[in-house]
Formats: C-alpha cells, structure tokens, sequence
C-alpha cells in the first residue's frame, strides 16, 4: 500500500480535514486544525507531502519520527498540527486496512464507555445558567466547562474577582452537587491573581480548574497547586512529549490536556498519557475541534487507564454518516474500523469554505492587550 495524495478541507466553522488517499482505494482521515491558521498548516502538509507521497501508510511510527525530526527545524503548533492530521489519518487507514477499531492497535480498550464533558459561554452570556442547562439536557451531560472569568488586568481589585466567584457559585446552586462544573482561566490571570481566585472558589467545589496561567510555566503552575485543594489542569497549548515533560515531572498539575490535533496526533498523545500515568497524572483530552479530531480522541479515551473525561463541542451532526450519541453523559466506544466512523461527502461538500477564520483579539480596560 501506498499513499498517492493529501486531500485537504475547510469545513465549517473553522475545521481543516485531511483525507490521505492510497493506491488501493482506501482512505483515512485526519483532522489538522489550528485556529486562526489553518491556512498555514494546510500549507506545511503540502510540504510534508512531497515526502510522504510513495510512502507505506502502514509504518506509523517511521513516517511520525520523519515528519517530526527530518525538516531540522521541528515542533511549533503550525508543524505540529500538520503531524497530528497525518497521523490520525494514518492510525484510520491501518485500522480499516486490518478491519479493527484503532483501540484494538493500541492494546485493546480499558473501558466500555466515554464520561463527555462540554464547553458552555457561561462565562461570558448574562443569561449563562439556562445556557449551561440548555447544553446539558440536550445531551444528558452531568459535567461542563466555561470561562470563569473576564478580561483580567495585571491585578484586579477584590471586587472583580468577586463577580467570578459569584458567577460559580450561581452555577454550582442551579445545577446541584451532582454535575461537576470546571472553571477555565484560560491563561487570561497574573500569577498574583491566580494565585488568589483559586483559593476564593474552593468553597464551590469545581471539578478543576484550567490554566490559571499559561502552562509554559511549569514553577507557577506547581505553586498554584500546592496552594489549593482543587485539581489544575493544563497543556492544551503544548506540543510533544518533550514540552508535557518538565510539566508532569515536577507534578505541576493533576490532569494533562494534550489535544490530539496540536500535540502530535493519536500516537505522541499516547505516549504523553503512559508519562502522565507514571506520576499519578490523569489525562482530560483538549477537543474543541472538529469531529474527527473527536473521534481520535475517543479511541484514545478508550485505551488510557488514566483518562478522566472527554471535552467535545460538536457530535459530528454537520459532517457524520452517523453522528456520535450521548447516553447518559457517556459516549459508547466505537467499534467501527480505522477511526470508527465516515464522513457524509455530501455534508461535506456543503460545509466547505475558504479557510479564513480570524482568531478574536481582546482588549483590556485600559485599552492594551488582553489574552485570549
């Protein structure tokens, strides 16, 4: 088997497919997105593709280590979002080649079914406690996330960091102890501030919190750990086991959020969960992509003895033959070939644009930069 060509596809809202076609009629699917960049990304797998054309889809592991060390200059979202597509493709094409699911690759499947988490605007929606429960009724879910905060300065005034922790506390009285509610910080805190809001939200019991700062900072993210009771999580802006490394050594957080898309695809993610297992670390997969890059996850899922729950915002209605289904806030594990699912090309072919899709840009009170 040989690969002939990379097909790619911008599909709406902001999702960048891959289809890896082979000379035996076989494809698989990838998922490369990269918000705000996808047009870039699109044109790294031009560039690994005069490599990769002639090339056994099969040797996984030999086109990972090529595409990853052989261009000198190496890791970065943009190249590492180009590798994670190809290599979901590649898990896909093996596993429908062999007619298994590609959990069954991995060793076989630890669980039968996928605890799912969503992401809700309640941080930002003036009407956010119906917005929270619209989203978990309709898919059952007993567990969500949401942007615990606004635009932050460098050191808010206790009032400001007030309205988070009463934004929390609305939600944890609507919902009741039984649904478990994270609080992403997204990055947007000072360490001063962080470091304060955390404690300030403990009485509410969040099921963690996300980057309360950037995760680049392995020593912050230790001190906010230490300082508190409720679990920190982070890394869905790293890249390959070398960037988690430092991370799950010093214990910096209790969940790792490597995004199968960014971080090297379904076989570097694999390998940062085994290193986060080593230290008692749980694994949350990052997925506020599209459906394929769900689906790889979901085959991960299945395999990691340490995954927690599974983020997703979409069940593949736009782009599924059969989209994924939520039962009681679980998702079955496919058992389907490759990637355990096909696309709709006449969905496909619909939802297909041009690719530009500007990332948001933020600014604060005083008229500077504000983080994402």
């Amino acid at each position: 088997m040989k690969i002939v060509r990379l097909e790619t596809l911008h599909v709406r809202p902001r999702w960048l497919i891959l289809k890896v076609h082979t000379d035996t009629g076989l494809h698989g699917w990838g998922e490369a997105t990269l918000e705000g960049a996808s047009l870039t990304v699109e044109t790294m797998l031009r560039e690994m593709g005069r490599w990769l054309v002639g090339q056994d889809p099969r040797r996984i592991e030999h086109i990972w280590q090529h595409l990853y060390r052989g261009g000198f200059y190496r890791g970065g979202p943009v190249h590492c979002s180009a590798l994670s597509g190809v290599d979901m493709a590649l898990w896909d094409l093996l596993g429908k080649a062999l007619g298994t699911p590609i959990h069954q690759l991995l060793g076989g499947r630890v669980r039968d079914r996928i605890r799912m988490y969503a992401w809700t605007d309640a941080g930002t929606s003036d009407d956010y406690v119906n917005s929270v429960r619209t989203v978990c009724d309709a898919r059952g879910l007993t567990a969500f996330k949401y942007n615990a905060t606004g635009r932050m300065g460098p050191l808010s005034a206790p009032a400001a960091l007030q309205v988070a922790v009463d934004r929390l506390g609305v939600l944890r009285a609507a919902v009741g102890p039984g649904v478990d509610i994270a609080a992403d910080f997204h990055g947007r805190l000072s360490f001063a501030d962080a470091k304060r809001l955390v404690r300030m939200l403990e009485p509410h019991q969040p099921m963690f919190i996300e980057e309360p700062v950037l995760p680049g900072d392995a020593d912050a993210l230790r001190e906010i750990a230490a300082s508190t009771v409720i679990p920190i999580a982070a890394g869905e802006r790293l890249f390959t086991r070398w960037q988690f490394q430092e991370m799950i050594a010093r214990r910096a957080v209790r969940i790792v959020q490597p995004d199968v898309a960014h971080a090297g695809g379904i076989s570097e993610v694999r390998r940062i969960a085994a290193m986060a297992e080593s230290a008692d670390i749980l694994v949350a997969p990052h997925c506020p992509l599209g459906p394929v890059a769900l689906a790889a996850s979901l085959q991960l899922d299945a395999v990691c003895p340490n995954f927690v729950i599974q983020e997703h915002v979409t069940l593949g209605e736009t782009l599924l033959q059969t989209p994924f289904l939520v039962e009681g806030g679980y998702i079955r594990i496919p058992e389907g070939p490759g990637l355990g699912i096909e696309l709709d090309e006449h969905k496909l072919a619909a939802e297909q644009f041009d690719g530009v899709w500007e990332t948001p840009r933020f600014t604060a009170e005083d008229g500077g930069f504000a983080e994402w």
